[in-house]
């Protein structure tokens, strides 16, 4: 990180927002919040969903590779939801430490990571299923299926969006 600009001048001239540092690491936290919210949501219904499954009957049915494919899922969607969750907590630590640029940082590499394994369980949960119901080889295209069409709309879309808008500004 370069050195902090003063927090009465203008924090990008170049971007029309007038706005000082502090304003922007401000705004910089309120919509990683709101990215954070939604993804909260998604990733704790998800974990939920899979904490149920050990109490179905038909469990019990699961061969040993659906076994630790669900057992990893398990895993994935925990760890999806305390990577997402994270910054909440580093902010009740930090807070008026006048540490929001760092806090700012911290918690858009946790909301990153967390997306990354939240398409790994997503990805993992379509395999799971497809395999249960239709056949090993099913479940094994629809995890590649979902897991491409997450890196296609979470990655690529949005840096095709980058590289457009800078090419025609």
């Amino acid at each position: 990180m370069g050195a902090r600009a003063s927090d009465e001048t203008d924090a990008d001239p170049g971007d029309g927002r007038h706005e000082t540092y502090t304003e922007r690491m401000d705004r910089n936290w309120d919509e990683l919040l709101q990215e954070l919210r939604v993804t909260q949501t998604g990733a704790q219904l998800l974990t939920g969903f899979l904490l149920t499954i050990p109490f179905q009957q038909r469990f019990a049915t699961l061969d040993q590779y659906q076994t630790r494919l669900y057992l990893t899922l398990v895993v994935l969607a925990v760890l999806a939801v305390a990577l997402i969750v994270t910054p909440v907590s580093l902010h009740r630590t930090l807070f008026r430490r006048r540490l929001k640029s760092e806090l700012v940082s911290a918690g858009s590499w946790l909301a990153r990571a967390g997306l990354v394994v939240l398409a790994l369980a997503l990805a993992g949960v379509a395999s799971l299923l497809f395999d249960v119901v239709v056949s090993r080889g099913a479940g094994w295209v629809a995890g590649g299926l979902a897991l491409a069409v997450m890196v296609g709309l979470w990655w690529v879309l949005p840096h095709v969006l980058a590289r457009r808008a800078h090419r025609h500004p």
